[in-house]
């Protein structure tokens, strides 16, 4: 087109090009909401691939747990938090929801355990104090498990033993749990060495299973012989060297615990495998007994009372303890009608086998038992009750010979067989007594008091004729015999004429011993005079 011509006072404009549109300019624009869509995808991606596993744990009650803030830790790191807390569908427990961070996926194994940890006085340890500041969280302990598990059943306590720790733990059967608890302590030498970790009550009820955990390096020292018992009392025993008193510690006395050690023979045994089970014994004494290999059964019938024996009570020959009483019954002799109370009793033979030397290997004494039961008894060998403790009244069985005893037998038929018994001393005592009470009796007391009462009549008869008769001619007679008396004294006086003449008599004898002892002085020197005569003395 041409251009007009230009007007003189016009300004000059310039002149509008057509340019072409850019084919660009709509996708820069669309460019932002790309990339945004990008973010977000990277960011959901991120999101998917950050998250951890869910799981679930049940609980028997949801104390301390709150859904978007209970945490969940190990070893005091957060690895995850409680999404939800709901009732289980039979609503006898409490299910959480929880998420955990991805790097946990490799510790959700089969054994592993949870538990919420809030304040707790248990075994005698105190845990979950900073909860009262921090509130409640679910502690996490690893398991060593490869399979993978995504629901868990909740612990109601803490573990005592959390994994890694070093040491072996080991089962122990006992008739009842006395005052022991999860987290009570295990003694060796007065030392804690280890905790009970848990206990079930068996299936047949009658008795309990408990498990205990003993620390390294504590656990080599349990070995195939060693002896647990409980040591939640006060032993005090009375011996000849007085009052002992015996426990392990303060701890012990107040929250229960228990203690193990191994016999001094048979130490140097291999160390007890893991969770090798033992039994739990309810005190040292009976721990540390010895345990034969071998025992008999035998029964022991007394005829008179049994109070104080009881059941355990020793078997004693000669003071040392060959066995123990397991049981006590009564019997009763249909055909005597009589009453008798057998004992049952555990016999140990390994105990008359010489040990005092090294290298000796026990058993029995003989192989056959019978024929050496048979020759103790033929020799006199009986039981017999004796009191074992004066103050208490406790009786224990002695075996000892009585080779006054009447002959018995072995009854070998019988199941358990049965051995002849002697009365104890207090029973034969009382027996003799009974005896000589009865042969009094036999005495006709009665009789011989009427004969009595008839001598003493007699008696005082007697003494009045004596009165009466006799007493006055004694009397004529004493003083005719005192007057015979008084004369004798009289003539035995110096001065009385008697005793002047026979002092005179006397004097003579004398002169004349003397002349006949001149006479036979002279007819020794001169025995010729008898025939000649004496001679006269030449002047």
């Amino acid at each position: 087109m041409a251009r007009p011509p230009s007007e003189p006072d016009a300004p000059d404009l310039p002149e509008a090009v057509a340019t072409p549109r850019s084919r660009w300019r709509v996708q820069i624009v669309w460019l932002v909401p790309v990339i945004a869509v990008l973010i977000g995808g990277w960011l959901a991606a991120k999101a998917v691939l950050d998250k951890g596993p869910t799981i679930t744990i049940s609980f028997a009650t949801g104390e301390g747990l709150e859904a978007g803030k209970t945490r969940i830790k190990f070893k005091n790191v957060d690895i995850g938090v409680v999404r939800s807390v709901t009732l289980s569908k039979d609503h006898g427990s409490v299910i959480a929801t929880a998420e955990l961070t991805r790097d946990t996926s490799n510790m959700l194994v089969d054994d592993t355990r949870f538990w919420v940890v809030r304040p707790r006085i248990s075994g005698g340890t105190v845990s979950g104090i900073g909860t009262l500041l921090s509130g409640s969280f679910i502690g996490m302990d690893l398991g060593t498990s490869t399979k993978e598990r995504r629901d868990f059943a909740g612990l109601e306590s803490p573990p005592v033993i959390a994994s890694g720790v070093a040491g072996r733990e080991f089962v122990l059967k006992s008739e009842d749990m006395g005052s022991l608890d999860v987290g009570s302590p295990v003694f060796f030498r007065r030392l804690q060495v280890g905790q009970i970790t848990s206990y079930t009550l068996d299936a047949n009820g009658k008795g309990v299973t408990l498990r205990a955990f003993i620390n390294a390096p504590y656990d080599k020292y349990v070995q195939t012989d060693t002896r647990f018992w409980h040591a939640s009392g006060v032993d005090v025993s009375l011996g000849t060297e007085g009052v002992k008193v015996n426990t392990q510690s303060l701890v012990s006395i107040l929250i229960g615990g228990l203690a193990f050690q191994t016999p001094d023979e048979t130490t140097g045994q291999p160390e007890a495998a893991v969770r090798t089970e033992f039994i739990l014994f309810h005190d040292r004494t009976e721990a540390m007994k010895r345990h034969d290999r071998i025992v008999d059964t035998y029964i022991f019938n007394f005829n008179g009372s049994v109070r104080g024996l009881t059941v355990g009570a020793p078997v004693d020959f000669r003071g040392i303890v060959v066995g123990e009483v397991s049981a006590i019954y009564t019997r009763f002799d249909r055909v005597r009608k009589q009453f008798s109370i057998p004992v049952e009793v555990r016999f140990y033979p390994e105990r008359f086998t010489s040990r005092y030397k090294s290298g000796d290997a026990g058993g029995r004494v003989t192989g056959n038992r019978r024929q050496l039961v048979d020759w103790l008894i033929a020799r006199g060998m009986r039981a017999q009750l004796r009191t074992g403790n004066l103050l208490t009244g406790q009786l224990y069985i002695a075996l000892e010979f009585f080779p006054a005893a009447p002959k018995a037998g072995m009854d070998w038929s019988a199941n358990p067989p049965e051995m002849p018994t002697v009365p104890g001393g207090l029973q034969s005592l009382q027996d003799s007594l009974t005896s000589l009470l009865a042969e009094l009796n036999k005495i006709p007391f009665e009789g011989i008091g009427k004969d009595a009462q008839k001598t003493l009549a007699d008696a005082d008869s007697l003494l009045k004729q004596l009165r009466t008769e006799v007493m006055p001619q004694a009397r004529d007679t004493l003083a005719a015999a005192q007057t015979a008396l008084d004369s004798a004294n009289g003539a035995l006086q110096p001065d009385s004429q008697l005793q002047q003449g026979t002092t005179d008599a006397m004097r003579e004898l004398a002169r004349t011993a003397a002349a006949f002892r001149t006479l036979a002085d002279y007819l020794e020197r001169h025995p010729e005079a008898l025939i000649r005569g004496k001679q006269e003395d030449n002047k």
